[in-house]
């Protein structure tokens, strides 16, 4: 047999009888309105963001791949596609710096599926590479475009 509590509204175990304990202090909530303090930090935080030059915002980053999607990747294989995608996602200020043994094992690819995407990437016109890095000289850097050269959206 199940009791209800009239004053919790709330079924209650027969065995225990009375309603769950609040602790001292907590029966009312604080309120939700932040401090000055903490408000104006929020904005000078903003404010920093907005003037730190050239960044993209996430709208512009759904744009560029969106182009991408409805003119550039339907003729691109596997490895193309893998490697594109993760050098996007990572570029920041227009360069994506990763290496390509990275690239690789983010994609489940061989490095020389990598290398031979990166080849086909660059004549296409959907990515430059900036510096090739090696050992010894660190990882290499790439731009990368959403539209080929010659494409006609």
């Amino acid at each position: 047999m199940v009791a209800k509590c009239a004053e919790w509204g709330r079924r209650m175990d027969p065995i225990e009888s009375k309603p769950p304990a609040i602790l001292e202090g907590a029966a009312t909530l604080p309120p939700m309105k932040p401090n000055k303090a903490t408000l104006s930090a929020s904005i000078q935080k903003d404010n920093r963001r907005a003037s730190q030059g050239d960044r993209r915002g996430a709208g512009d980053r759904f744009r560029i791949l969106n182009d991408f999607v409805d003119c550039s990747m339907a003729d691109l294989t596997r490895a193309e596609l893998a490697t594109w995608m993760i050098l996007y996602r990572d570029t920041r200020d227009g360069i994506a710096r990763a290496a390509q043994s990275d690239i690789a094992t983010r994609a489940g690819l061989s490095e020389r599926a990598i290398r031979n995407a990166i080849g086909s990437l660059e004549q296409a016109g959907l990515l430059q590479v900036v510096y090739r890095g090696g050992l010894n000289r660190g990882v290499s850097r790439y731009k990368v475009f959403p539209q080929r050269k010659q494409a006609s959206c």
